[in-house]
C-alpha cells in the first residue's frame, strides 16, 4: 500500500524491470551528461545508472573532491570506456559553475543535466526561525539552481533534457520545521519552470525523489520519522527513463519516482493534454482546453 496520494494503484521503493538501464529504449548512446551533487546518494548513484545507459560523456560535479573521485573511479572499474569529468565546484559560486560546464562541454554540447545540489536549511517555524537564516538559505538553493541553469542553457542542445531534484516540500506541509525547505524548493521549481516557459523545445522535469537515505535526509531526519526508506537505485534509474523519448509527455510535470511508469504511460494522452500534475492553482484554468500562447501576450 502506497504511505502517500498516488495517481498509480502500483507504488514502488526500488527499481523495476521498466526503469532499467539495459533497455534499448533507454539508451543514453553519444549523450553528455552533468549531475551536481555527483559524489555522494542519489547523484552517485544517478551517475552509474548513466554509465550503464551508455552515456558517453558524465561530469560529477560538487563541494568535495574525494567523493567525486570515488564515484568516478567506481564507474570506470565497470565502464572504462565512459568518460567521466571531475570538478569540484560549489554551485553557488557562479565562476565555479561556469568555469565546470565550459570545461566538460569544450566544442560540444550537454544533453541531460540533473540538478540534484541542494541544502536543508534551519529547521524551525517561520515562528521560531531567525529571518536572516531562513532568507540565506532559500537564496542558497536559488542561487545555485540559477548558475547552474544558466550555465547548463549556454551548452546545451536544443533538445536538452533537465531533471530537477526536488523535493515532495515544494507542494506539502509536511512539519512547520521544513518552512525555509519548502520555500526554497518552491522557488527552485519556478526557476526551472521558468526555464521550461522560454524554451518549450526542451524538456525539464520537476522529481521527488522518494525517501531515500542520504545524508540530507538523515539531517532533516526523513528516514527516522518516517520508519520507512526507499533504495537509491528508484530515482537513479527513474531518472535515466526521464532522459529518454518514453517520458516525453511528462515534460513539465511534477513527478514521484514511487509512481508506476507504465500506468502514468497508459495516460499519457490525458496527462500530456491536461493540468494534472502541474503545480498551480487548483480549479483554474477550468478545463483543459485553455490555451496560453506567449507570443499573444500584452506583455512582451
Amino acid at each position: 500500500m502506497a504511505p502517500f496520494p498516488s495517481p498509480t494503484t502500483n507504488w514502488h521503493d526500488n527499481t523495476y524491470l521498466t526503469l532499467s538501464p539495459t533497455r534499448p529504449e533507454l539508451s543514453a548512446k553519444g549523450k553528455s551528461v552533468v549531475i551536481t551533487g555527483g559524489g555522494t546518494g542519489i547523484g552517485a548513484e544517478t551517475a552509474r545508472y548513466f554509465a550503464e545507459a551508455g552515456a558517453s560523456r558524465i561530469a560529477l560535479l560538487g563541494r568535495r573532491e574525494q567523493p567525486l573521485l570515488d564515484t568516478k573511479a567506481s564507474i570506470g572499474h565497470k565502464f572504462p570506456g565512459i568518460e567521466v569529468f571531475v570538478a569540484s565546484t560549489d554551485i553557488t559560486n557562479k565562476t565555479q559553475v561556469d568555469a565546470a560546464f565550459a570545461k566538460f562541454a569544450g566544442d560540444g554540447k550537454i544533453h541531460v543535466v540533473v540538478s540534484n545540489a541542494a541544502m536543508i536549511g534551519p529547521q524551525e517555524s517561520v515562528k521560531d526561525a531567525d529571518a536572516d537564516k531562513f532568507v540565506e538559505a532559500v537564496e542558497h538553493n536559488l542561487k545555485g539552481s540559477m548558475y547552474v541553469a544558466q550555465a547548463f542553457l549556454r551548452h546545451a542542445t536544443t533538445d536538452a533534457v533537465a531533471i530537477e531534484v526536488s523535493s515532495s516540500a515544494a507542494h506539502i506541509n509536511f512539519a512547520a520545521m521544513f518552512a525555509s525547505y519548502s520555500v526554497s524548493k518552491l522557488a527552485v521549481y519556478r526557476v526551472w519552470d521558468s526555464l521550461a516557459f522560454a524554451h518549450p523545445e526542451m524538456s525539464v522535469f520537476h522529481v521527488q525523489p522518494g525517501v531515500v537515505d542520504t545524508a540530507m535526509n538523515r539531517e532533516a531526519g526523513g528516514v527516522a520519522a518516517m520508519g520507512f526508506s526507499d533504495d537509491v537505485s528508484l530515482p537513479a534509474s527513474f531518472h535515466v527513463w526521464l532522459a529518454s523519448p518514453e517520458a516525453r509527455f511528462l515534460k513539465g510535470k511534477f513527478l514521484w519516482a514511487n509512481w508506476d511508469v507504465d500506468e502514468l504511460k497508459a495516460r499519457a494522452k490525458e496527462i500530456e493534454e491536461g493540468t494534472l500534475l502541474n503545480i498551480q492553482l487548483v480549479g483554474w484554468p477550468f478545463s483543459g482546453s485553455w490555451d496560453f500562447r506567449p507570443e499573444d501576450s500584452l506583455w512582451k
